[in-house]
């Protein structure tokens, strides 16, 4: 008699976002993009501005709306927001972009927006709805390039974020703005690592990050599960695959997130053998990703049971969800949930 084994089912593929899903980056990338604005605007005039500008509750809101592609996109939106309430700020000058930007600064006048921010509980969210456009090109001057040329904003937030030591380490020179602590150092892992090892074991887990490739090794490392990711894509890999495309064709555009880009490259390097893919992160472009992947992701929101639920939930259903769950220790139900579904 001819024993028959029972057919090996093919492992599903995890694909997370880093953070708000493995990694609390509330008080290190969303303070730095706090501190950050404040710094932008330390030299004008007529402050001082309150201190901390808004709260994190009213930040939330310009990350949940979309467009911005990593904590950077989002310090140059909110900052872009911030001086529509500055007055008088004039075109930088030609020359060393660090002077340029000091001379305009000091121009700015920052009173009618130090006055705006202390009238309300959620001066970003009202300023959205204005979509203001005053100030805008005179913001975007100094977020060009990459730090060390004329991307002051950028240079600005990742000393806050690393901190002196780290940004030397990195970028291999000192920091102009920031020399304490950074705030990297803050950040705490979401879910226990135990619950992580378990799904390591029944499923292939990746990362696809707007991190930069070193900071998302830094956390994965220092958490201590770094080991259970088969692959992490990172802003890194999208850069350099623009700046392929853009050699071969000269049109490279955007490969972050909204883009699906991080998830179908995972998909193809994990291989046919695989079976549903999952994509599980915290805002909506994360789940316009998964649903234009073309390697056919479903989307799995997560929203703390102590979030503003309701509203969050529904954008991520608006924008593709399949699954809304408040953790992480409903992942796996959901995943077998869904696999049973689509079979």
């Amino acid at each position: 008699m001819v024993e028959i084994l029972p057919t090996m089912q093919p492992k599903c593929l995890i694909v997370f976002d880093l953070d708000g899903v493995l990694v609390d980056e509330s008080a290190s990338y969303r303070e730095a993009i706090r501190r950050t604005a404040r710094l932008f605007f330390s030299g004008s005039r007529g402050g001082p501005l309150p201190d901390p500008l808004f709260s994190l509750e009213d930040l939330d809101t310009v990350k949940r709306r979309g467009g911005v592609n990593n904590d950077w996109d989002a310090t140059h939106r909110v900052i872009c927001l911030l001086a529509a309430r500055a007055r008088d700020c004039a075109s930088p000058p030609a020359g060393d972009p660090w002077s340029a930007y000091e001379t305009a600064v000091a121009q700015c006048d920052v009173s009618d927006l130090a006055a705006f921010l202390r009238s309300t509980p959620t001066p970003l969210a009202n300023l959205l709805s204005e979509n203001p456009r005053k100030n805008r090109e005179w913001v975007d001057r100094f977020y060009r390039g990459d730090i060390g040329g004329e991307n002051i904003i950028k240079q600005i937030f990742q000393e806050v974020y690393l901190g002196e030591s780290l940004f030397k380490r990195v970028y291999g020179t000192a920091p102009r703005v920031h020399h304490g602590s950074g705030m990297i150092a803050r950040e705490t892992l979401i879910p226990e690592k135990p619950l992580l090892e378990q799904l390591s074991e029944k499923y292939l887990l990746a990362v696809a990050t707007g991190r930069p490739a070193f900071e998302a090794d830094h956390a994965l490392t220092a958490f201590g599960i770094r080991r259970l990711f088969a692959m992490v894509l990172s802003h890194d890999d999208c850069i350099a695959e623009e700046r392929r495309r853009g050699a071969e064709d000269g049109r490279p555009g955007s490969l972050l997130k909204p883009d699906p880009y991080m998830l179908d490259s995972i998909a193809s390097r994990a291989g046919e053998e695989i079976g549903c893919r999952y994509y599980v992160g915290d805002l909506p472009d994360d789940m316009l990703a998964a649903a234009r992947a073309k390697s056919g992701y479903i989307g799995i929101g997560v929203v703390p049971d102590a979030a503003s639920g309701d509203q969050r939930r529904r954008e991520l259903f608006d924008a593709g969800a399949r699954s809304v769950i408040g953790d992480l220790s409903r992942l796996a139900e959901t995943v077998e949930e869904t696999k049973e579904t689509k079979e």
